[in-house]
């Protein structure tokens, strides 16, 4: 037996709330009907503990309270599968719930079964665990239960969540070995400044002899690090704090996501990712039905870059004023090339907007995984060249002074 906590409207048609004891969900439901109420929310509360039933488990403080993208990525794909295998929402939910293995997950599906089986839609549900569920997942389930074609969609959000998820895997693959060098190189510059160029700087003193420019900046580098390095260490984390909170503003995510958008290589990466992005999700929506208004709505949320999508929203605008759809993206040079809006006009004409979609997403995002290859590539040898330069001029800046020294002693 469980404890319900309920909210139920009564037959005098007031609100009343209490506490109920029933076996299941179902149960409780029909209790309350039993007595002319009519259930407005119920939720599972703690009641007293019953005899032979094992306590829960101790949370650890350190232990994560949120539902993985791995989670959330087999959660949607099994989800998909069991709809469209005819299987009801409801039914589907307690499957889910059941085969779980986080105990995280296992309440976040039971959460969301629960305010279905109360009449909440599946969209509205999630929409209620915005730190589980993307505003775009949100958006594209929606779109997907209005239209029929949940399963469908959830599929496709499926798909979207491996490739963003290989894509990351790719990038910190390649990335892992100039990181790690990055960090022993760093190290070893530490332990320089530190401890062994105090060494040369007492040598250097003891000559009384005139030090080059490049030496005397690295000495005196190693004086800060020495006597100020606590301090300096200290103002760059509450630096990078007051970053972070500023990032994480609206106004400050912005500029730094037009900051992206106008780095050399990263920018029109970027770009292009979220093009191809919006592309796939566009044809794909409006393949199943949906109105090319609602689609644009939907797909935009799913660029992720606010410059972008403000972009998109005044082309819906012209859209909405009965533009059609090519040249009213011609706005948003930054997202969309000339080719592809040519592209996108002669399908629209042509009846075939969403098959010709979907085929530029796939042709962007080969385009893609190559030139993110090439700048992966580039980057290692980039980064062993900077850090072999960084080391390289303090080393040239401690030997040049010892050539000076002899000469001194002749």
């Amino acid at each position: 037996m469980a404890f319900f906590q309920y909210k139920a409207l009564g037959a005098n048609g007031a609100v009343a709330e209490g506490r109920i004891e029933a076996g299941g969900r179902q149960d409780a439901m029909r209790q309350l009907e039993s007595r002319g109420m009519r259930p407005i929310s119920l939720s599972e509360s703690a009641g007293a503990a019953v005899p032979g039933k094992k306590a829960a488990p101790v949370e650890l403080p350190w232990k994560s309270t949120k539902v993985t993208s791995r989670m959330l990525e087999n959660f949607t794909r099994l989800l998909s599968s069991l709809l469209a295998a005819g299987v009801p929402l409801s039914r589907a939910m307690v499957i889910l719930h059941k085969e779980a293995s986080s105990p995280v997950a296992k309440e976040k599906w039971k959460s969301v079964h629960d305010m279905v089986v109360d009449g909440m839609s599946l969209a509205d549900a999630m929409a209620q665990s915005p730190d589980t569920f993307p505003r775009v997942y949100v958006a594209m389930v929606q779109a997907g239960e209005a239209g029929g074609f949940l399963d469908v969609v959830l599929n496709q959000i499926a798909d979207f969540q491996a490739r963003e998820k290989e894509l990351r895997g790719k990038v910190m693959t390649a990335l892992l070995y100039p990181v790690v060098l990055l960090l022993l190189a760093l190290g070893v510059l530490v332990y320089l400044m530190v401890f062994f160029i105090p060494k040369f700087q007492v040598l250097f003193m003891g000559f009384g002899a005139a030090l080059p420019l490049i030496t005397q900046v690295i000495v005196g580098t190693s004086e800060i690090m020495r006597g100020y390095g606590m301090y300096v260490v200290v103002a760059m984390a509450f630096g990078a704090y007051l970053l972070r909170n500023w990032v994480v503003s609206d106004q400050g995510r912005r500029l730094m996501e037009r900051a992206v958008l106008r780095l050399p290589v990263v920018g029109p990466l970027n770009a292009r990712f979220a093009m191809a992005r919006f592309c796939r999700m566009l044809g794909t929506l409006l393949g199943a039905g949906v109105p090319l208004i609602n689609g644009l709505n939907v797909a935009r949320k799913s660029i992720g870059n606010q410059i972008l999508v403000d972009a998109v929203a005044n082309s819906i605008e012209r859209v909405k004023q009965g533009d059609s759809l090519g040249p009213s993206l011609g706005d948003c040079r930054d997202l969309f090339a000339g080719s592809v809006l040519e592209m996108i006009s002669v399908a629209e004409e042509s009846g075939r907007l969403d098959q010709e979609l979907v085929r530029i997403a796939n042709v962007t995002e080969g385009d893609l995984d190559r030139q993110l290859k090439t700048a992966v590539a580039l980057a290692e040898p980039l980064m062993l060249f900077l850090i072999a330069g960084f080391i390289g001029t303090i080393f040239i800046g401690m030997v040049i002074p010892i050539f000076t020294i002899q000469d001194y002693i002749k």
